[in-house]
C-alpha cells in the first residue's frame, strides 16, 4: 500500500492540482485535509481548464475516490457551486467518487462576512486574506462552536445548536463591528438551498479509509497552500489558520493511523506570493511585469497579480525542512525560457550578514536577498520529455535546485498540461 503527500513548499501557488492530477493514475483515493475554499489548484487535462477551491483534484481520475476529510474547512455553498460547475463540463460527481467526512466543521455563512469585515477593520495592517472565512472558522472551530457535517443528519438538534452559535455571533456582528444581524430564516434558506444537496455525500469516511488500507488501497493526501503559510512554521502572522504540512496528513484527512511512504514537494521554478507578508526574493517594475506575464501569475481564487521572484533558495531549503520532503516536484520550467540569465536567490543578508538560514518571522522584514545569475537556456522546453533532452542550462539548473535544497527532482513541469512532465 502506498501512503503519499503532495504538499506545496513556498508560499502555496506552486502547481499542486496539475500534480495530484497527474499522478492521482497511481492511486485509489485522494483526500483533502486541510484548508478550505481559498485554495486555487489548477488542473488542465482533457476535460479542460479548471480551477478547484475545495474538491480534491483527483476528481477528473475515473475509479479514484475523492474525500474531505475532518481538517477542511466545508464551505456547503461553494462546495455545492463548485461542484455544479464541474459536472456541467462533464466530470461525474457522486457519492460514490466524493465523500465528505461527517467531523468535518461547516463554514457558516457569517464567517466570509467577519473576513471581510476583520479585513476592513485592520485597514493597511490587513493579512492579505482571501475573504473566504477561512480564519473567523478555524477560529470558531478552536472554540468549539461549529457544525459538524454529520449534524445534517438530524435537522432538528442542528438547528437547535444553529440558533445558539446564531445568537453568540450576533453579538460580534453587531456589537464589535456594527453590522446586521443573522435570522434563522436566513439559515434555514441556507440549509435548505447548500447543506441539503452535499448532505448525500457525508459519511463516515475514518471507517472508509480504515477499510481501504485493510484492503490495501492507496491514498494520496492533497495540500493546500505551502509549508510559508502553515501555521505554526510559516511566516506568521501572515499565514493561513490551518497547518499545511504533510505531518497534519493523518489528522485532518480521517486516518490518524496513516504512515507516509512519499512526501512529494511541490516547487516552482521561480518564486511567487499571493497576499501579504514579507517576500524577500520579490522583483519589481518591468523585470515582474514580465515574468508576471509569461507565467500568467494571478490568483485562481482571487484573480489578485502574484508577487514575483527569482527562486528563493533559502525558503526553499526550510520548506523543504519543514514538509520532511522525500522528492521534489519542479513546476513551471518552461515559463524561463525567455532569460538568458536567470536570477537565483541564494543567500538573505540579515543584521549585515549573510545566512543561508531562514529567519524568524519578524526579522524577515529587514531581510535582502543574495542574488547570484546562471545561464539560461533560451529555447522553448514545452515538448521536452526526457531528461536527457533537456538543454545543459536547464539540466544544470535543476541540479543547483537539488544540491542547494538536499532533495531529489523527481518531476520537471514544462507545461500546465497533463502529459508536459519530465520524469527524472
Amino acid at each position: 500500500m502506498k501512503c503519499a503527500a503532495i504538499v506545496g513548499i513556498n508560499w502555496g501557488d506552486e502547481g499542486k492540482g496539475r500534480m495530484v492530477d497527474l499522478l492521482t493514475e497511481q492511486y485509489d483515493i485522494v483526500v483533502r485535509y486541510q484548508g478550505g475554499g481559498n485554495a486555487g489548484h489548477t488542473v488542465i487535462n482533457d476535460k479542460g481548464k479548471f480551477a478547484l477551491h475545495l474538491l480534491p483534484s483527483g476528481i477528473f481520475r475515473e475509479g479514484v475516490v475523492n474525500i474531505l476529510g475532518n481538517g477542511v474547512a466545508l464551505d456547503p455553498e461553494n462546495l455545492w457551486k463548485e461542484m455544479s460547475e464541474v459536472t456541467a463540463k462533464g466530470v461525474p460527481v457522486t457519492p460514490d467518487n466524493l465523500k465528505i467526512s461527517d467531523r468535518a466543521s461547516l463554514l457558516l455563512p457569517w464567517h466570509r462576512d467577519l473576513d471581510e469585515l476583520e479585513e476592513k477593520r485592520l485597514a493597511d495592517k490587513k493579512f492579505g486574506s482571501t475573504k473566504q472565512g477561512i480564519a473567523p472558522f478555524y477560529s470558531d472551530k478552536y472554540q468549539k462552536k461549529t457544525i459538524l457535517a454529520g449534524e445534517l443528519f438530524f435537522p432538528d438538534k442542528m438547528k437547535s445548536h444553529l440558533k445558539d452559535l446564531m445568537e453568540w455571533k450576533n453579538l460580534i456582528l453587531t456589537g464589535v463591528y456594527g453590522a446586521e444581524p443573522y435570522t434563522m430564516e436566513k439559515l434555514e434558506q441556507w440549509i435548505d438551498e447548500f447543506c441539503a444537496k452535499i448532505r448525500p455525500f457525508v459519511c463516515d469516511t475514518g471507517s472508509f479509509l480504515k477499510e481501504a488500507v485493510k484492503e490495501g488501497k492507496s491514498i494520496l493526501f492533497e495540500a493546500q497552500l505551502g509549508s510559508l503559510r502553515d501555521l505554526d512554521y510559516g511566516i506568521y502572522p501572515y499565514t493561513t489558520s490551518s497547518n499545511t504540512t504533510a505531518a497534519y496528513a493523518p489528522i485532518g484527512s480521517g486516518l490518524p493511523s496513516a504512515r507516509l511512504s512519499d512526501v512529494i514537494g511541490v516547487v516552482k521554478a521561480y518564486s511567487t506570493c499571493v497576499g501579504e507578508g514579507p517576500f524577500v526574493c520579490e522583483m519589481f517594475g518591468e523585470e515582474a511585469d514580465k515574468l508576471r506575464e509569461e507565467g500568467f501569475e494571478y490568483g485562481a481564487k482571487t484573480g489578485r497579480p502574484r508577487r514575483v521572484g527569482p527562486i528563493d533558495l533559502v525558503a526553499t531549503r526550510y520548506g523543504v525542512e519543514v514538509q520532511a520532503a522525500t522528492k521534489i516536484a519542479l513546476t513551471k520550467m518552461d515559463i524561463l525560457s525567455y532569460l538568458d540569465k536567470i536570477p537565483v536567490c541564494t543567500r538573505y543578508i540579515v543584521d549585515g550578514e549573510e545566512t543561508d538560514r531562514f529567519p524568524f518571522p519578524m526579522q524577515l522584514d529587514e531581510a535582502r536577498p543574495v542574488i547570484e545569475y546562471v545561464d539560461g537556456w533560451h529555447c522553448d522546453i514545452s515538448g521536452v520529455r526526457k531528461w536527457e533532452d533537456l538543454p545543459k542550462a536547464a539540466q544544470d539548473y535543476v541540479c543547483l535546485i537539488e544540491k542547494a535544497i538536499g532533495c531529489p527532482v523527481a518531476y520537471i513541469s514544462v507545461g500546465a498540461e497533463r502529459e508536459s512532465i519530465i520524469y527524472r
